[in-house]
């Protein structure tokens, strides 16, 4: 039927939230797979008020798991947070020097600790995408499996994350321009890889990775330099 609203697949909601009650964060991370740059962690928060009276319509049509919209979206989407009432949000970030000292898993671990701790107040309880709950938290916790799909605070800590970390991304771009990560946030994309081949680290890569070591270990004698300065 023309003009008949297609309705998404199962979005996320607040049952989780709603089950638990009081201040429930949303936590997830962005940026544990690429070859450069920071691993950036989110924690939302909905006012428990917002969760009584359910999900906002400015946020229903755009919050969703993060890996499902497209940039356009997803920023459409950050700005909605960021503008609606009862939303808190916390970033953090762990840099590459720390995921090079305590590896990629503990380094989102020890952002998203992060995260919940530049909440605006502590939360009562913490849902985590993924199957680990970071250690030393502030309160208890819970580690959901595809938990971006399934709860809307979580959904919406995967876009922040997302988002805040693909900006810090173009600026890094803006100083150490030919790897492309205006448009690869550092991911291991073919033009990425053929650039630190012909290039060289900065010190914003992760050498500890196997990928960027043996980027380097076959490049030409002497390209393999720290470029940053």
């Amino acid at each position: 039927m023309a003009g008949r609203v297609v309705p998404r697949a199962k979005a996320p909601d607040f049952r989780r939230e709603r089950a638990l009650g009081g201040r429930v964060a949303g936590v997830d991370e962005a940026g544990r797979g690429p070859l450069a740059g920071p691993v950036v962690a989110a924690a939302v928060v909905f006012d428990p008020a917002v969760l009584r009276r359910g999900v906002p319509r400015a946020l229903a049509a755009v919050v969703d798991d993060s890996k499902k919209l497209s940039a356009e979206a997803r920023a459409l989407a950050f700005e909605a947070l960021r503008s609606t009432a009862g939303v808190e949000i916390g970033i953090g970030a762990a840099s590459v020097t720390e995921i090079g000292r305590i590896n990629i898993l503990q380094a989102s671990l020890l952002a998203m600790r992060r995260a919940v701790a530049r909440l605006p107040a502590p939360p009562g309880f913490v849902l985590v995408d993924g199957d680990r709950v970071p250690p030393s938290l502030p309160c208890a916790g819970q580690a959901v499996i595809g938990g971006d799909g399934l709860c809307l605070s979580i959904a919406a800590a995967s876009i922040v994350a997302k988002v805040v970390r693909d900006r810090a991304m173009w600026r890094l771009s803006q100083r150490h321009g030919g790897y492309g990560w205006e448009r690869n946030a550092g991911y291991a994309t073919a033009d990425h890889r053929l650039a630190l081949h012909a290039l060289g680290p900065t010190r914003h890569h992760r050498t500890g990775f196997g990928t960027v070591r043996q980027l380097c270990l076959f490049a030409p004698a002497g390209e393999c330099v720290d470029v940053a300065g």
